[in-house]
Order: C-alpha cells, then structure tokens, then sequence
C-alpha cells in the first residue's frame, strides 16, 4: 500500500460509531418541540380514569351550564335533532305501522352520537375560552367528516342487524289469536333483552370515540377501543350514565318529541364533560 493509498489521520479519515472510516456520522437528532410524536410511538388505546359514581350528575350539570353558555348555538342542534326525529315519525306513521314507528325511533340510540357532533366542537370551543359558533362547528364536523363517516356505518350495521334480529324474534310471538298478557310479557321481555344488548354495543362503542376523534387526532380504531375499555372499566357509573341518557330520551318521546330540543344539547355537552373526566388522551397530538 502506497502513501496516497492510506486514510489521512485528522482530516476526514475517522471512523464514526458504525465501523466505516471515510464517512461522517449523522446521529438522530430529536424531532423539534411541538411536532407530534411518530404514530408507532403512540399506544393502541389510551389509558382512562376510574370515575365515581356521582359523575354522572355533574356531567349533566355540565352540560347545563354550555346551554346556558351558547344558548343559541345548542338549541339550534336541538332544533335539527326535533326536526330529524318528527320527520323519521311522520314517515313511520303514514307509511307504514305503529310497529315501524316504534323500530324507527329505537334505531334513535344509533345515529344520536353522530349527530351530537356539533354540541361537542360546542363544548370544546367553551373550554378553550373561545366564543363557539355554528360555523365553527360546522368547520369541525366537516375536518372529521372522513373517521365519523366510517363511524356511521359501522353503527348503520348494528342496526340493521338488529332490525334483522328484531324480525326473526316474531317466531316467539303467540301463536293464538288472542295472546294473553303473560304471553305479551313474555314476548316483549325477549325483544327488550335482544335490543338492549345491541343498545349497549353501540353505546359502549361510542361513548367516548366521537369526542376523542374531535379532541385529538386519531383513528377510529383505537378511538372505539379506548371507548369499550373505558366503560368495561367503569360499569357502574356507566349504568347509571345510560340510565340517564334513557331518561332525557324519555322526556323527549313524552313530550312528542319536543323535549329534544333541550334535552339532547344538555347529553352532548355532557359527554363530552365525561370524555374529559374519563379518558387520558394526552398522547395524541391536538385536533385541528
């Protein structure tokens, strides 16, 4: 080996941490403050709280007091909800039967999430310190157009199968002309027990999804995962939450459908109050 042949010791020469001379090392610098972490960084599911069982309360008192706070912009969502649910009705009532009115307005636990969209980009906007206004929600619902979409027919198929299940349950009905009202009981306990199990499926599925698909930026895979295993982990308060969103439902339908327009703001805003309370999402980078 010549003189010109061997590595120059002190200019270029010297062999990085990888073993190669000649070459100068690059080490992995941090990415700059502010910039979201890598997605393969981020859990599949983020962590929850255990909540007591007085939350649902305050929840709800909550979510009077964003009503009181932007009047005007939640009871224009509880307007459009009166108006969907009193068209769904006169559609169910005119061309068809009691019996689908009756399946029409149940399939209501499935699209009420979807549609409490804009009471949470309310919510948000307040607990910000910014002044919410419909425009600014309507900005939020269309930049999460894409996940709530997905989401939608994920819970369009629940429903069809349960309006599938529900139609199969007619070979229990009583064969006799004229059922008595144990038979009726017994009938109607079958179908209440069938529904209510895909009920809690929808509901456990979004509970805390939707808001966490506003609030951060994910997908809607581990929004659904972290809502299911934030209510397995907090049963009991989430009985008495869904006991309470089947009583403000109630006072809707005994209302004919009037009591909505207050009622359905007041479970919006007071959900997403219980997605905050309950879901650590800090991991994820903040939503547009």
């Amino acid at each position: 080996m010549t003189a010109m042949d061997e590595p120059q010791s002190g200019k270029s020469g010297k062999s990085d941490k990888s073993g190669r001379s000649g070459e100068p090392a690059h080490p992995t610098e941090p990415p700059p403050a502010g910039e979201p972490a890598a997605a393969e960084a981020l859990p599949f599911v983020a962590p929850c709280r255990q909540v007591g069982l007085d939350a649902p309360l305050r929840w709800v008192r909550l979510g009077f007091a964003d009503l009181r706070a932007a009047p005007l912009q939640s009871l224009a969502y509880g307007l459009g909800i009166f108006a969907l649910s009193a068209t769904i009705s006169a559609i169910g009532w005119f061309y068809g039967s009691g019996w689908l009115l009756i399946v029409m307005l149940s399939s209501f636990v499935f699209v009420a999430p979807v549609l409490a969209l804009g009471l949470y980009a309310i919510s948000a906007c307040l607990g910000r310190g910014e002044p919410p206004s419909l425009r600014r929600c309507l900005r939020a619902e269309r930049l999460h157009l894409g996940d709530t979409a997905v989401y939608s027919l994920v819970l369009l198929v629940i429903c069809l199968v349960w309006v599938r299940a529900g139609s199969g349950l007619q070979i229990f009905y009583p064969e006799s002309g004229e059922p008595t009202f144990a038979e009726l009981v017994a009938f109607f306990s079958i179908g209440s027990a069938v529904g209510s199990l895909f009920a809690l499926v929808a509901f456990a599925a979004s509970a805390f999804s939707l808001p966490m698909l506003l609030d951060r930026r994910t997908d809607g895979v581990t929004a659904v995962v972290t809502s299911v295993n934030a209510v397995l982990r907090n049963k009991v308060t989430m009985t008495l939450w869904v006991a309470t969103i089947v009583a403000a439902v109630a006072i809707g339908f005994a209302t004919a459908l009037l009591g909505l327009v207050v009622t359905m703001p007041v479970i919006g805003h007071a959900t997403w109050h219980a997605y905050r309370e309950t879901i650590d999402a800090s991991a994820w980078p903040p939503g547009d």
